[in-house]
């Protein structure tokens, strides 16, 4: 990761979500339809959705939780197609996803079949929340939106949908850093820090970046 991408500001940025037709791409699974919306300086610039056929049939619970029929898929473009599409969207922007190694996972492995990769990196939305909201019931998006009265049309399990939610998220997460500790940005690279801090010492790491801020 270059040092110009790591410093870039934590609102700049592209968050996504992946629909798949099971939780492993080691395992088979593929992705059927992503999500997206790009942040430029905390405000929404524009969004990606498309439905992407893996090339097999999904099973019945996958249909019932998302919603995404195999007469939907058969319709819609190969993986191949939507992941060089969604590639040049992404250009070298970072990412968040909620649960990002999950989605990172399946990434990475539609992209490698199509011989590419993203020079950007990921920052999780979910483990960010469970430091700066220790006292949430549990992390799953749909708590916290309901939690944080947060935008939200009602709809889960489609990838738009639930980046659209991740966003809003993301920039609650960012305006309550900035208004707890007096900062004007957060640097990407501080919300993965973030990440990886025990919970007990995250007050003291967000001081410390905000006295050198």
């Amino acid at each position: 990761m270059s040092t110009s991408l790591n410093q870039r500001n934590a609102s700049t940025l592209v968050v996504l979500d992946f629909e798949t037709t099971g939780l492993s791409p080691d395992q088979g699974d593929r992705a059927i339809e992503i999500g997206a919306v790009r942040l430029v300086d905390g405000q929404i610039r524009d969004r990606f959705q498309a439905l992407m056929n893996p090339g097999r049939r999904v099973d019945s619970f996958i249909e019932s939780y998302t919603g995404i029929s195999n007469a939907m898929l058969a319709k819609a473009p190969p993986c191949t197609v939507v992941m060089a599409e969604f590639a040049e969207y992404l250009g070298d922007d970072n990412m968040v996803a909620h649960n990002a190694s999950f989605d990172r996972r399946f990434l990475d492995a539609e992209l490698s079949r199509i011989q590419q990769r993203t020079p950007g990196d990921f920052a999780c939305s979910m483990l960010a929340a469970r430091r700066l909201y220790p006292a949430a019931p549990n992390h799953k998006l749909g708590t916290l939106v309901s939690q944080l009265q947060l935008p939200s049309d009602g709809v889960y399990h489609r990838a738009l949908a639930d980046a659209e939610m991740t966003t809003h998220l993301w920039l609650r997460l960012l305006g309550d850093i900035e208004q707890q500790f007096g900062l004007r940005q957060v640097p990407f690279s501080l919300m993965q820090q973030l990440t990886r801090t025990a919970k007990k010492s995250v007050a003291a790491l967000l001081q410390r970046h905000a006295k050198r801020a």
